[in-house]
């Protein structure tokens, strides 16, 4: 028995070392056009790096560990296309407790400002916020820009996918000292979830951002073996208070 558990923390720890965060839609579709107005797709010079949501007409939320961006770009399915508005980031806002060499403490959250006010309607809109948890069993959503495979090469185009939601408790005793401000949907053995690139992406449970993509276990996106572990989100309905307080601080 020992040996097992040894066995077991050992596969956990392989999963979180440093590229246990995730980006990139596995087993989706081209998201029809204009459906997900509130994505944003944030860069890292030129490329793709991230994936965000409008949640102001100021204000894009997305994942902590997105760090490195620099611009937002909205209102498009294609960041190549040039169809999209792009917009510099004047203020990134880390939550203060996150930790980077431990995503499965939570915390995985960021506000990013953005230098000026976009106008909203059509092609650019928000999306509300979740205020109350999600339970097991939920169809959801989540998209983003990214590899479609194992590590296989980014997608021009935005890809969504269903996710159903797994019991907080069950992907716990899954991942071992996981934390409670975290949803699991998608990844295991479902064939379907996220992959490197689509961090910071939301959740969408009932037409609401529910969850933000944080990471799956060491870029392995198959999601076919037993032996897989749920993708993990964080959970934004812990967060409202803090995401409240932070964009007044900064408006």
């Amino acid at each position: 028995m020992r040996a097992l558990h040894t066995l077991l923390i050992a596969h956990l720890l392989a999963c979180l070392g440093p590229n246990a965060d995730g980006s990139k839609i596995i087993n989706g579709t081209k998201a029809a056009k204009n459906s997900m107005p509130y994505m944003a797709a944030l860069l890292s010079g030129s490329a793709v790096a991230c994936g965000g949501f409008l949640i102001r007409d100021d204000f894009v939320l997305t994942a902590a560990h997105c760090v490195h961006v620099t611009h937002v770009v909205l209102g498009t399915n294609n960041v190549r296309d040039g169809d999209g508005l792009k917009l510099s980031i004047v203020k990134a806002i880390k939550h203060e407790c996150y930790d980077s060499n431990n995503l499965k403490k939570g915390w995985d959250i960021m506000l990013l400002k953005l230098q000026t006010k976009v106008p909203l309607g059509g092609k650019i809109k928000t999306i509300d916020l979740s205020t109350t948890a999600i339970g097991p069993r939920v169809e959801c959503q989540v998209a983003g820009w990214g590899a479609i495979k194992s590590n296989g090469a980014v997608v021009d185009d935005l890809t969504v996918v269903d996710v159903s939601t797994v019991g907080l408790k069950a992907c716990q005793d899954k991942w071992l000292q996981l934390s409670d401000n975290v949803i699991c949907a998608g990844g295991h053995d479902t064939g379907k979830g996220f992959c490197q690139g689509d961090s910071g992406g939301p959740l969408v449970c009932n037409g609401k951002a529910a969850g933000i993509v944080s990471f799956n276990c060491n870029k392995r996106c198959d999601y076919k073996e037993d032996s897989e572990l749920p993708n993990v989100y964080t959970d934004v309905s812990k967060y409202v208070d803090w995401i409240r307080e932070n964009i007044i601080a900064n408006e």
